[in-house]
């Protein structure tokens, strides 16, 4: 995909959460089921890097599930969730740091990580060597030790989502897959939304060079529309 479609594709999503924030934040306040699978392989007093934190649910559930000695690391594009965010976490979770960021333009490059999270993240990332490219990236923010877990958005195997895609204007030059869906939730807003099926959730994967502990489905209506890989970074030896 040529770099002048990719920040187009993001422009289109930097608008919708721009729009569509306040409805956004309301419709996204409760834990997904699928993180609770991931509680088995943390430990105690953990430093975590939240990609695409939103309004902070996951800090939240991290905090009710593992307490207060969580170290929270929250990326977002949005000024506006950042700030529902700072709001939710403050009160729960004395170590905090919030930055607002647009992880397309500008992927984290500092830093060292028991877990960094990328939930509802990667279908939004334009052009399929600009998502590989990410996953490598924050594969080099994982402590010896630590898991890489992110979740893939499955919506285009459900009639529901389906019905919700737009047509593409013709001098949109997009990659298969590739889609634009309507909001149909308060205001008028459309988003690019990339679905990633089973051999790309493979090669995102293997682009890691990490090693997969568990890939599973769960979360919607049906307990499936999320599929989830949870690696892990070996300990170096020596």
């Amino acid at each position: 995909m040529d770099e002048a479609t990719i920040r187009r594709l993001n422009q289109i999503n930097q608008d919708f959460y721009r729009i569509t924030a306040d409805s956004f934040d309301q419709s996204r306040q409760q834990a997904w089921p699928g993180w609770d699978t991931l509680l088995d392989y943390l430990k105690p007093s953990l430093r975590v890097l939240d990609i695409g934190c939103g309004n902070g649910r996951f800090g939240l559930f991290l905090a009710e599930r593992l307490g207060a000695d969580v170290r929270y690391h929250g990326i977002d594009s949005s000024p506006i969730l950042l700030e529902r965010a700072r709001q939710a976490l403050a009160p729960v979770l004395p170590n905090v740091y919030l930055e607002e960021r647009d992880i397309v333009e500008s992927p984290p490059d500092q830093g060292q990580y028991d877990l960094v999270a990328l939930f509802g993240v990667l279908h939004h990332v334009p052009g399929f060597e600009r998502r590989q490219a990410l996953m490598r990236t924050l594969a080099e923010r994982i402590a010896p030790g630590g898991l890489l877990a992110f979740a893939c958005w499955r919506f285009y195997e459900y009639e529901r989502f389906r019905r919700r895609i737009l047509p593409c204007p013709p001098d949109l030059h997009v990659e298969p897959y590739d889609f634009l869906l309507d909001w149909q939730r308060g205001e008028p807003a459309v988003r690019y939304c990339h679905y990633v099926d089973d051999a790309e959730h493979a090669a995102l994967v293997a682009a890691t060079g990490l090693t997969e502990i568990k890939t599973y489905r769960a979360d919607g209506d049906t307990g499936d529309v999320n599929q989830y890989s949870i690696l892990r970074a070996e300990k170096r030896i020596g």
